[in-house]
């Protein structure tokens, strides 16, 4: 099935630039702040000059938009009477305040940007503007340059047919058809499935503690009252173990309290099979903040490494969920033909057989760009059925794609296993009666 088309509109190469007379202060940075309408509002610090400016070549904001979305856009825009249009608003405050947008930031003024260039088709890109702009629309006030363009940023979507714990089948989803190309297996390790067994099988994914250093499980012959052991493992269609999600950090409630603590969070390892074993791929750890919500870090992790690779860090709302998201938007470029392509339905294509794929686990291939994918997460106690969003440029076979569900899966299942341990999981998640 063709991945479903997206656009990212992006907004980047900001600069400031205030008349010769201006006397800028050192002391003085400046923030913009982008508004989209349907979005959340995002915010940039930008670089400012009173002569010969250097444009900022990088990316300041970021815009996803599906062909739904791109379409309402568009529409907006062509509609008589109606424009659909970016806000940057431009603020300046004292070095330490923060952000300063909200505490002690002034306006400086605003720059509208007409968005009635975008193809509601997705696939074609669109420079919308490169140019200098007038702040406020004052003659003497400062000016900004911008650039902002429409990227097709084609991406596949998969949809879990149930929560997790479940086992559910996995749908890709393309519009009104979806057809299933893996299903999930939930299931406990015991204890002595924390060595590995056997090099050979990839029936059920046992992590040896010497995967990461910090993922000794210790704690598991404590007498605390903890979370182990909980394990998804993702298949092909054929039955064919592809990747896989294994808790090796319990969660257990902090010293005098009965939630995860930051500061000993939980951990999951994502499995990637190679050379007849499994191998650990990327590392997710989850705790719950102060205010409650659920707070995350995913790494990826290089092969041979010993140090981890951050590419997420960031919190969920415990009560109304939201979106678990990897989006790099500067950082560096996959060893990875943005025109591969692969049966996701049959398993076949380059890279499918285990650890076949030519440079497989290469620092190159462990490195990515722009949009690299986002999976939803309920809030607790609500009935979670992830969706999970893959950017085409990250799937260079189908083991790449499972290992992304099994993340999203794993994502998933923290909120549960961060949840209070004065509440009692759903029977799927108890290994005994006594949580």
């Amino acid at each position: 099935m063709d991945p479903c088309p997206f656009v990212r509109i992006v907004i980047g190469n900001l600069a400031l630039k205030f008349p010769a007379e201006h006397k800028l202060s050192s002391s003085t940075v400046f923030d913009c702040k982008f508004k989209l309408r349907g979005f959340s509002t995002q915010v940039s610090t930008i670089s400012a000059f009173v002569q010969d400016p250097i444009l900022d070549n990088r990316t300041h904001s970021c815009f996803n938009l599906n062909k739904t979305e791109l379409d309402k856009l568009v529409e907006k825009s062509t509609a008589k009477g109606k424009t659909c249009s970016l806000k940057i608003e431009i603020f300046a405050r004292k070095k330490g305040i923060g952000c300063g947008l909200l505490n002690g930031g002034k306006l400086l003024g605003s720059v509208i940007v007409d968005l009635k260039g975008l193809e509601s088709d997705g696939r074609r890109g669109v420079v919308i503007q490169n140019e200098w702009v007038l702040v406020g629309g004052s003659s003497t006030a400062a000016q900004l340059h911008l650039n902002v363009k429409a990227e097709p940023d084609p991406r596949f979507v998969f949809q879990f047919d149930g929560e997790p714990e479940c086992s559910p089948q996995v749908f890709q989803v393309n519009g009104n058809v979806k057809q299933p190309v893996f299903t999930c297996k939930f299931s406990f390790r015991n204890n002595g499935d924390r060595n590995l067994r056997s090099r050979s099988s990839l029936s059920k994914p046992s992590t040896s503690t010497s995967c990461f250093n910090s993922c000794t499980s210790d704690k598991e012959s404590s007498p605390l009252k903890e979370r182990k052991g909980w394990s998804i493992t993702i298949h092909d269609l054929s039955g064919s173990p592809i990747a896989a999600a294994s808790m090796v950090t319990p969660f257990v409630p902090s010293q005098g309290s009965s939630n995860v603590s930051r500061s000993n969070p939980g951990a999951w390892l994502i499995l990637r099979p190679g050379n007849g074993t499994w191998k650990p791929w990327g590392r997710l750890e989850a705790w719950q903040e102060r205010g409650g919500d659920l707070g995350y870090r995913f790494e990826i992790i290089p092969d041979g490494a010993t140090d981890a690779i951050t590419l997420s860090n960031s919190t969920i709302s415990t009560k109304n969920g939201g979106k678990f998201g990897v989006d790099i938007t500067n950082g560096a470029t996959p060893l990875t033909s943005p025109n591969s392509s692969f049966d996701l339905c049959s398993g076949s294509g380059s890279g499918s057989d285990f650890g076949s794929a030519p440079g497989s686990g290469s620092w190159a291939q462990l490195l990515y760009r722009g949009f690299v994918m986002s999976s939803t997460v309920e809030g607790e106690g609500k009935c979670s059925k992830p969706e999970v969003v893959v950017g085409v440029q990250h799937v260079n076979c189908v083991e790449d794609a499972a290992a992304f569900v099994a993340l999203a899966a794993a994502m998933d299942l923290s909120m549960d296993a961060c949840q209070s341990f004065t509440k009692k999981l759903r029977k799927e998640l108890r290994q005994s009666d006594q949580e």
